[in-house]
C-alpha cells in the first residue's frame, strides 16, 4: 500500500471538494440548474474510506466515469457504488453520511443503507470482482473515479441533467477544475492508462490529458439505458470492458 499516494489523494479531493462547491453556487445563483448536490461533501466519510482503500493499491489503470448516479454515488460517495457492493464487496461499512446542504424533496439521501441499488454500479463492481478477484486484487490492477463530483436535478421530479447537457462560462470554469483533478489524480497515482466508460469520459480524459503520454480508450457504459449494455443479456458489454481492462496480476 503506498500511503503517500493516499494522503496526496485525499488531500486533492479536499480541494476539489471545495472549489466545486463553489461553482455549484454559482450555477444556482445563475439560475442554470434548481439543485446541485456535492457528495464530496455530505457523504465525504465513506468517499474518504474508498480512496483509502483503493488509491494506495498500486494501480496503473484508471476507470472514469462522468459524475455521480443518484443511487450510487450520489449516496454514498463512492463511484459507481451500489448498496450491496459498497458493504459486501468494498465492506465499507458504518460511516455516516450527512445531507446536502439544498436537499430536493425528491431525491432523499440515505447515505450507506439506501433501499435501492444502482445498476451501473452493480454491473461494473461484479465484473471487477469476478475478472480480478477480491477488492486488494481489484486495486493493484484499476482504479475508479468520476470526472465530476456533483448531481444536477431540475424540475419538480428532480431529473438528473449530466454535466454535458449544460453550456456557460460558469460550467467550463467546473469542468476545467474537474479537468486539473484528474491530471492531480493521474500524476499521484503514476497512471499509466485512462479507460473512459462512456464517450464522453474518454473525450474529457483526451482534453485534460494531451501531451502527458497516456493511453487512452473507451468502453461502454454500464447504465440499464444504454442498449449497448443491455444488448444480448450484458454479454457484449462484459467481453467490451473486459478487451480494455489490463490483465490481472
Amino acid at each position: 500500500m503506498n500511503n503517500m499516494a493516499v494522503k496526496l489523494l485525499i488531500k486533492s479531493a479536499i480541494r476539489l471538494k471545495e472549489d466545486v462547491e463553489k461553482f455549484a453556487d454559482k450555477m444556482i445563483l445563475e439560475r442554470s440548474v434548481e439543485a446541485i448536490y456535492n457528495p464530496l461533501s455530505y457523504a465525504w466519510n465513506p468517499h474518504k474510506a474508498f480512496i483509502e482503500l483503493g488509491g494506495g493499491g498500486g494501480a496503473k489503470t484508471l476507470l472514469l466515469g462522468m459524475n455521480p448516479g443518484p443511487h450510487g454515488m450520489g449516496q454514498m460517495g463512492i463511484p459507481f457504488a451500489a448498496t450491496s457492493i459498497v458493504r459486501d464487496l468494498l465492506e465499507i461499512k458504518d460511516l455516516e453520511v450527512y445531507q446536502p446542504k439544498n436537499i430536493h424533496p425528491k431525491r432523499l439521501i440515505g447515505g450507506l443503507n439506501w433501499h435501492k441499488e444502482e445498476i451501473s454500479g452493480t454491473r461494473l463492481w461484479n465484473l471487477l470482482s469476478n475478472f480480478y478477484g477480491n477488492k486488494d486484487e481489484i486495486f493493484a490492477n484499476v482504479y475508479v473515479l468520476n470526472h465530476c463530483p456533483l448531481m444536477f436535478f431540475n424540475g419538480p421530479n428532480a431529473t438528473n441533467i449530466t454535466p454535458d447537457k449544460f453550456s456557460g462560462s460558469t460550467v467550463k470554469k467546473l469542468i476545467e477544475r474537474c479537468d486539473q483533478h484528474l491530471r492531480e489524480v493521474i500524476e499521484i497515482m503514476d497512471i499509466e492508462e485512462v479507460v473512459g466508460i462512456g464517450k464522453y469520459s474518454e473525450r474529457r480524459a483526451k482534453i485534460a490529458l494531451e501531451g502527458l503520454g497516456i493511453n487512452i480508450k473507451s468502453c461502454w457504459h454500464p447504465s440499464p439505458a444504454s442498449p449497448l449494455a443491455n444488448k444480448n443479456k450484458g454479454v457484449d458489454w462484459r467481453k467490451n470492458i473486459i478487451s480494455v481492462l489490463p490483465s490481472p496480476k
